[in-house]
């Protein structure tokens, strides 16, 4: 007789994306009161993943370590694991979004952002390997090291969760309509794309690669205010090697 499949919390949601990990071994919460709950009740930090169907990375993520044994012990004991479709949380998306490109300096699904139990972002990134390759750490190593830190470094965590809140705070209180671009903030953007940019395959920083239009329109506002033709060409390159 066939074992039946570990079943979490996400089976009895509505969104397809969640119910599609209501049988990983991660023991998945959606997110609200419960969960936040228990985070404070075992004083745990919170492991929030951010995807949507439609999300090659996050189908990949999800076969590479959430139906992973080792990778859920380690969610399991360790962290509180919230599981949000950003289709039905576009608010949490942005916010925790902005967050990843703080620490990060890019962005993209699935997003991987792990906060303090009064929800402060601390750490953050996509989507990660299991193991070490690509240029980023394992996620079976960030696990196993926020573990660390978090029972030796509570206070460093904290520090870093409360300079990141701010900044975060800071960027949403920006008003676009107040005042033109400052040029050296341009000049500054444009220097960090140059220093990212992949001259062989295009985009940004290590694979994998996610678009961000925003990012394609700033270098154009670069190439047109500066007339640097390096802004022009990041722009050409990228969209030649995605046609």
């Amino acid at each position: 007789m066939s074992q039946k499949p570990f079943t979490n919390r996400l089976a009895t949601e509505t969104s397809p994306y969640l119910r599609q990990h209501a049988h990983n071994p991660v023991d998945w919460y959606p997110w609200g009161p419960e969960a936040l709950e228990k985070a404070r009740q075992l004083d745990r930090p919170i492991f929030l993943s951010i995807g949507y169907s439609a999300c090659h990375w996050c189908h990949v993520m999800e076969h590479e370590s959430f139906e992973d044994d080792e990778v859920a012990r380690l969610l399991n004991d360790h962290f509180i694991s919230i599981k949000v479709d950003r289709e039905e949380r576009p608010d949490l998306d942005q916010i925790y979004m902005t967050a990843v490109q703080l620490l990060t300096g890019q962005g993209g699904w699935p997003m991987s952002v792990f906060l303090t139990p009064d929800l402060r972002p601390f750490f953050g990134g996509t989507y990660f390997p299991p193991e070490n390759r690509y240029g980023r750490p394992g996620f079976k190593t960030v696990l196993g090291r926020l573990a660390e830190v978090w029972a030796s470094a509570r206070e460093q965590v904290y520090e870093q969760a409360g300079r990141l809140t701010q900044d975060i705070r800071q960027l949403g209180q920006l008003d676009p309509a107040e005042g033109k671009l400052h040029p050296q903030l341009l000049e500054h953007a444009l220097g960090e794309w140059g220093r990212r940019f992949d001259p062989l395959h295009g985009g940004f920083g290590q694979p994998p690669k996610f678009l961000h239009t925003m990012d394609l329109k700033l270098l154009l506002r670069c190439w047109r205010r500066f007339e640097v033709p390096d802004a022009l060409h990041m722009v050409k390159h990228t969209l030649t090697r995605m046609a």
